[in-house]
């Protein structure tokens, strides 16, 4: 038995869909498990013992269909005997039905009988504190005859030396015996990002009830975004904010995340890291998301979320996502950090003390 899962696009998606390869290789451990992921997403599923190898889907194949082509005769070549689809966009779509595979597995759409043999439906309300987005991957693994579900919860693997190496920057960095939470100080786009005055008002009410330091978590395109961030913070603020500390790569920013008390912020990408080791969490939705999809682990896992929906009733009945979407900043405006402050001062005497 040759099995490929699909899982391309964001962080989140890809650590989500890694449960996929994981119940399938602990209900069948002869089998070999291939994992088609984006180069970039690599760093969050590297090492788990459950992914026999990655299969990388480079962005060329995107930017030329002459690659990509080459590409599906590569899948073809392969010999899989099963395929499961949780991206279910035209690439992998056509990576499924170019794999000629016997069993093609994916998500119930309009077009899906081209493509899979079988299929599942998206169901869109959540029966565990994993929520949706985990729930619909696991029912899509069930599509595969006698498999059982073992875990329902993401877990990012790292190695002594990583975690050793972690340890040994945040000393050269002078906080071995500091308090350290992480900061998911932007979003992944413009409409998943908090309001910088708001998020400041957060950096300061964070300081004040722990004096913890804060890492801020960004990529060097983000940098002008966070120096109007810092200069928004209180000046006392300002003074716990590591500004030296070696994160070159988003392995090193697992690692050095690993070691944090706690991480607050823009749910997304590192929000869902966070969770998958352990971390606890303090997440803030965009207006347009669905909350219920990636709200997960927060009733018996010290995880907490918030969204305007928690304060709006029928917010989603009352609002077209779309939008939600086009107009974020002025609804994110909506939630001015006083609505949910008590919230996060609870969290942080339950996590940092």
């Amino acid at each position: 038995m040759k099995i490929l899962v699909i899982q391309q696009k964001m962080i989140g998606d890809v650590l989500t869909s890694s449960l996929i390869c994981e119940n399938l290789k602990l209900n069948f451990p002869d089998a070999e498990i291939h994992y088609l992921i984006n180069r970039f997403t690599l760093p969050v599923v590297e090492g788990h013992p459950c992914v026999d190898e990655f299969v990388i889907f480079e962005d060329k194949y995107r930017q030329s269909k002459v690659q990509f082509y080459k590409f599906l005769k590569q899948i073809s070549k392969a010999k899989y005997t099963h395929v499961f689809d949780a991206y279910g966009k035209l690439e992998s779509l056509l990576i499924s039905r170019f794999s000629k595979a016997k069993n093609r597995f994916g998500f119930k759409k309009s077009y899906s009988q081209f493509f899979y043999t079988n299929t599942v439906r998206i169901q869109h309300s959540s029966h565990t504190e994993a929520g949706t987005a985990i729930e619909n991957r696991l029912r899509l693994t069930q599509l595969m005859p006698h498999t059982k579900i073992y875990n329902n919860k993401p877990k990012i693997y790292l190695s002594e030396v990583e975690i050793k190496t972690a340890k040994q920057k945040l000393l050269n960095a002078g906080l071995n015996s500091k308090t350290c939470i992480m900061v998911s100080a932007l979003g992944s786009e413009a409409s998943k990002t908090y309001p910088l005055n708001y998020m400041a008002e957060l950096l300061n009410l964070i300081v004040k009830h722990t004096k913890a330091y804060l890492i801020l978590n960004y990529i060097p395109a983000q940098q002008d975004q966070i120096d109007s961030l810092i200069n928004l913070c209180d000046l006392k603020t300002q003074n716990y904010i590591v500004k030296d500390l070696d994160i070159n790569s988003l392995r090193d920013f697992i690692c050095i995340c690993s070691q944090c008390k706690a991480i607050v912020g823009n749910e997304g990408g590192a929000i869902n890291t966070a969770k998958a080791l352990n971390v606890p969490t303090f997440s803030i939705f965009s207006p347009w998301i669905i909350k219920e999809g990636w709200n997960s682990f927060e009733q018996n896992h010290p995880n907490v979320s918030v969204h305007l929906s928690d304060f709006n009733d029928n917010w989603f009945e009352n609002h077209n996502i779309k939008d939600l979407k086009q107009n974020a900043e002025k609804y994110y405006n909506e939630l001015n950090p006083n609505l949910f402050k008590f919230q996060l001062i609870d969290f942080l005497k339950t996590n940092i003390g």
